[in-house]
């Protein structure tokens, strides 16, 4: 490896870790207050795998706001709120989210939330989400996000499994063209759950003015104000006890309740802040995400709090509020040391803006490092990033279940070689392996399925909510000994991963185990092309075949055609005849999740003719009916 390598204290604070994984991690404890320090740093007989700091209590939500207003750090900004598609601005100092976090635990208490209720919150992208998880963490109470927006019925599914005692809301939502009115909705799934919550708290915003119901529904204005000024005392609660419950969907169409604890959480958030992502106490880290999912639990909330970072908070999209430029504006306007963002929101912008233009007119001095997670990162994304920013784009892996990087780049310990494709290497916490299905393990450069072996690092999932067997049938039995990850990938001889594909994604053509995604890394390579996705089509003869689709970039003028002749020309070239690639389709958009995943596996039911439902958590319904129009025009599956 290269002298960069060399530099970097990685390797030696992976190899410290392995060599003693419970001084690693009650070394990395120290970071965090606690009203009873752990004497236990692991109990492998608890839970199904194990359990962290078993004897330790604490509270997130004194770690992440009451010590640093006691420490001195009261007047820094905690929050800044920016919000193109309203205009609106604003920032928050610690001291402040304080006195908005205890009113708001005092409300919640009024209304009988105690330690171990569950809290529902159903928010768009405003720092009152924020308020309203901590808040819920003061009180020790178990808070479960859920998307604002998210349709009735999945809401519902929720609310029967978690059996909130209150739901926090707000009156509405807001998109680049679109108003979504929030209350109706809550009150479709509140009359469809057979649990009954106690009432509701309700954000009124002034797009949209809420009708509350008398007793029931509380104006979260009204109810904060009356509790302003008590002193809320954080609630002392076991490192093991749930921080909070969020819901990813499950095989079954169930969705899995992930649970999170507060000891570890806290403990693994707090070393990779410095450790990954290289930012000091003081400094504005932004994740351009959404409360709703794992990213902005862990990095627009949790972890940056902790660390005692400005966060920020953004309600708006990469393109159209107003333009490609909005992330260079936000990042010059509030000296953002480390952005956090998914490909997919990259390809969006190079789609739009491929020259980089809108990047020129912003000054990004203080950026230092873009960091890219939730989607496989394509070389092509990843060097026009680097050419543009002019900073290093580091890729890194990670799940909801794990809540924190598997395998990346960890620029605090000294930034690692950066192999294009890849996110680089195995953090500490985590064994990471690449076996067969029968569980042996590969050669490097193999594709095999990617597992870790146990038990996982802090922070990642204990157990599922309220049930155990589905875990241990979920992650464990498949490859005793091993969390599956359900992604399939190559670990070559450096140690470097390269994440393929989902497993269910990983295509059989006449007997040959190809991966869709070294097919759309070759797609991607294309001047054209701004993003894609490859999945596997029933072929009577050859089991599976692959078909691309394609969405070009802004500006170009040659015909469609030529170019999909271009792209299986290709694939051919890169990856062989064996890949059978003969059918690429150019569209105007892929079908995504408002996290920006795009739905393979809808589109494949779809070009495979069978019965396939709406994914409660696509960004725009009308994609699935272009993706068919397009299938059908080109006769697949017939």
């Amino acid at each position: 490896m290269s002298s960069q390598s060399a530099a970097s204290r990685y390797h030696d604070t992976y190899a410290a870790w392995k060599a003693d994984p419970q001084a690693f991690w009650a070394e990395a404890a120290k970071a965090i207050d606690w009203f009873e320090p752990p004497k236990t740093i692991f109990d492998a007989g608890a839970g199904p795998y194990g359990r962290w700091f078993p004897d330790a209590v604490c509270n997130t939500c004194h770690n992440a706001v009451d010590r640093h207003v006691a420490n001195g750090r009261g007047d820094q900004a905690a929050i800044i709120y920016d919000s193109p598609v309203t205009g609106a601005k604003a920032t928050i100092t610690y001291a402040e989210l304080l006195v908005r976090v205890k009113a708001l635990a005092g409300a919640l208490a009024d209304l009988g939330v105690a330690k171990g209720d569950r809290v529902i919150v159903y928010m768009p992208m405003v720092p009152e989400a924020a308020v309203a998880m901590l808040a819920c963490a003061r009180l020790g109470a178990i808070h479960s996000v859920v998307f604002g927006g998210f349709a009735a019925r999945e809401l519902a599914t929720r609310i029967d499994d978690a059996q909130p005692k209150i739901i926090v809301s707000a009156s509405c939502g807001i998109e680049p063209n679109r108003t979504i009115a929030y209350k109706p909705l809550l009150d479709e799934a509140i009359a469809t759950a057979t649990h009954k919550p106690a009432g509701t708290i309700i954000l009124q915003r002034p797009q949209v003015q809420a009708a509350l119901t008398p007793g029931y529904d509380h104006d979260w204005a009204e109810v904060t104000a009356k509790a302003a000024g008590r002193d809320v005392p954080c609630e002392p609660v076991k490192a093991t006890d749930p921080l909070y419950i969020l819901y990813t969907s499950g095989t079954t169409g169930a969705p899995k309740g992930v649970v999170r604890d507060n000891g570890g959480h806290m403990v693994a958030l707090a070393w990779s802040m410095k450790a990954i992502y290289g930012v000091d106490p003081g400094e504005v880290f932004w994740a351009a995400s959404d409360v709703g999912w794992v990213v902005g639990h862990s990095y627009i909330v949790y972890a940056p709090l902790i660390a005692g970072n400005t966060t920020i908070v953004f309600e708006g999209k990469p393109v159209g509020t107003p333009d490609p430029g909005t992330f260079w504006r936000v990042i010059a306007e509030n000296k953002v040391a480390a952005f956090f963002t998914a490909p997919t929101a990259f390809r969006a912008i190079k789609k739009e803006d491929p020259n980089g233009t809108f990047i020129g007119q912003y000054d990004l001095s203080s950026l230092r490092t873009l960091f890219l997670a939730g989607e496989r990162a394509d070389p092509d994304t990843i060097k026009w990033a680097e050419e543009k920013l002019k900073v290093p784009v580091v890729d890194h892996w990670w799940q909801t279940e794990t809540g924190w990087t598997i395998a990346g780049n960890p620029v605090g310990l000294g930034i690692l070689p950066i192999k294009y494709g890849s996110p680089t290497v195995a953090m500490p916490g985590y064994d990471v392996q690449v076996i067969d299905d029968a569980g042996h393990p590969v050669k490097p450069g193999t594709l095999g399925n990617v597992v870790v072996k146990l038990p996982l690092p802090p922070a990642c999932l204990p157990t599922l909510w309220n049930a155990d067997e589905r875990f241990r049938a979920s992650y464990l039995a498949e490859f005793p000994g091993y969390y599956k990850t359900a992604d399939a990938g190559i670990m070559d001889e450096d140690g470097y991963l390269f994440i393929m594909a989902r497993t269910d994604d990983i295509i059989n053509v006449a007997g040959h185990r190809l991966s869709t995604g070294g097919m759309e890394e070759v797609l991607a390579s294309h001047p054209d092309v701004a993003e894609c996705a490859v999945i596997g089509v029933h072929d009577a003869l050859k089991g599976q075949s692959p078909c691309g689709f394609v969405v070009l970039k802004a500006g170009v003028t040659k015909d469609p055609a030529q170019i999909e002749k271009e792209l299986i020309g290709l694939v051919r070239d890169k990856i062989g005849a064996v890949a059978a690639f003969k059918l690429a389709i150019t569209v105007e958009r892929l079908p995504k999740t408002r996290s920006g995943k795009i739905l393979r596996g809808t589109m494949q039911k779809i070009a495979d003719h069978e019965e396939w439902k709406m994914p409660a958590t696509i960004d725009d319904p009308a994609t699935l009916a272009e993706i068919e129009t397009a299938i059908r025009a080109r006769g697949i599956g017939v």
